[in-house]
């Protein structure tokens, strides 16, 4: 069946969120380098947006992109007579499979499963070499990866979209002309890579799990990614006890995910239906942290999972023990004093002694300015306030949080509350 324009880019860009990252890193394995790569892929979506759009969607629409795009690097190859090398190493990885026309129907053309074979892994640790600062690490990752846009990935930076996008273009120059290998680098090599790439997989995780643009508040497609990976470095990696926390750490977050958005609207964590959640993967997740805890030592994605477990464990939300996530808030900001840190260590303070202590410690925070850009800093100020009966002062902090946030979903949440407030205000 024929598509139009408009469903055909839908199917297109479906198919750019899902698999774009993973038919990405195959690319740049056959070519070499991420230019090429990426210039094919660009050209192999133009032509399905004719091709679909002309004979319909094809059985496999990913895999049509996969070998369209392929097939752009052996045009490039032919074209460029004086790069024979490259021609020839193109030509053995391509025609040493038989590869149907994209017109027709074809299976998924990815490799192994395994974690030798994982293209999206060699080219994360690509992107997470020693040569890069840690920004453009997670942030070239991010972009290549993930299917996640820029803009988004300048949300998740707290920083501009031109300074993301510069951050990106000096990566791949980088890449290139210190000619950084696409590989999983060698035991002896490993540590050096770990911190960027986990960081790399908890930031694809948060942006499926709180979405900064869509319709909705949750991808579940990138947070299946990023627990994907997880899994892969924890085989490639067994006896490490910070990736066995950040494993631990995303299943416990994703096991609430069907309880967070009901009818199309956000749920607060004490207001969820803790029937909803995923007491497999809250399980799993427990036992993960308390393998990690009995590895050591403890790092943060641990002590993270620890306070997710602790949400977790409570049969309702009148049980968590608020106590003992302060606590677990103020040791990590030991390890990590970063303001987000901060943040939830006031809303913790907040639930344990009392709003008009998380107040005080929000205060300072936007003494600061360090968070002023960040919308939940708002929106948990206007919640203390609302709370304590400061009504107006909670309806100017909830504006200011609606002017910070995109997403539908958590902008309709904010105009309830907002809502709320000004009809007691008459």
């Amino acid at each position: 069946m024929n598509l139009n324009a408009v469903d055909a880019k839908e199917a297109i860009e479906a198919v750019f969120r899902k698999d774009s990252g993973r038919i990405l890193a195959t690319l740049i394995r056959v070519a070499g380098g991420f230019d090429r790569a990426e210039e094919a892929l660009q050209e192999a979506f133009a032509a399905a947006l004719v091709a679909w759009s002309e004979r319909g969607l094809p059985e496999n629409p990913a895999a049509w992109i996969t070998v369209a795009a392929r097939r752009k690097l052996i045009d490039y190859s032919r074209a460029e007579r004086t790069k024979r090398d490259k021609e020839d190493s193109i030509r053995y990885e391509m025609e040493s499979r038989a590869l149907p026309s994209p017109a027709e129907p074809v299976h998924m053309l990815l490799n192994s499963q395994s974690p030798e074979y994982d293209d999206r892994l060699r080219l994360m640790f690509t992107c997470c070499h020693p040569a890069l600062n840690q920004e453009s690490q997670i942030a070239l990752t991010l972009r290549t990866l993930g299917g996640i846009t820029t803009p988004e990935i300048a949300k998740a930076f707290l920083t501009s979209e031109s300074t993301l996008a510069q951050r990106l273009v000096r990566a791949k120059r980088k890449i290139h002309e210190a000619r950084i290998p696409y590989e999983i680098p060698p035991p002896h090599r490993l540590a050096e890579r770990l911190a960027p790439l986990r960081a790399v997989l908890y930031l694809i995780f948060n942006e499926g799990y709180a979405a900064s643009s869509g319709d909705s508040l949750v991808r579940r497609d990138l947070c299946a990614e990023a627990i994907r990976l997880a899994r892969v470095l924890n085989d490639l990696l067994p006896d490490d006890a910070e990736n066995l926390g950040l494993l631990a750490l995303m299943l416990l977050h994703d096991s609430r995910r069907d309880a967070r958005i009901q009818n199309a609207q956000l749920v607060i964590l004490e207001e969820q239906d803790r029937s909803l959640w995923h007491r497999e993967q809250i399980a799993e997740g427990i036992a993960l942290l308390e393998s990690a805890l009995r590895r050591g030592p403890t790092g943060p994605y641990q002590l993270q999972a620890a306070i997710a477990g602790v949400h977790a464990e409570a049969i309702t939300a009148a049980e968590t023990d608020w106590r003992q996530i302060a606590a677990l808030y103020a040791t990590l900001y030991r390890l990590n004093p970063s303001p987000v840190v901060a943040l939830n260590q006031a809303v913790s303070i907040a639930m344990s002694e009392g709003f008009a202590a998380g107040l005080s410690r929000l205060d300072e925070l936007e003494a600061s300015s360090e968070l002023d850009g960040y919308y939940l800093l708002h929106a948990a100020r206007a919640d203390f306030l609302r709370r304590l009966g400061r009504t107006e002062e909670a309806r100017v902090a909830y504006e200011r949080a609606l002017t910070l946030t995109v997403n539908p979903v958590e902008r309709e949440f904010l105009k309830k509350r907002l809502a709320g407030l000004r009809q007691i205000l008459g």
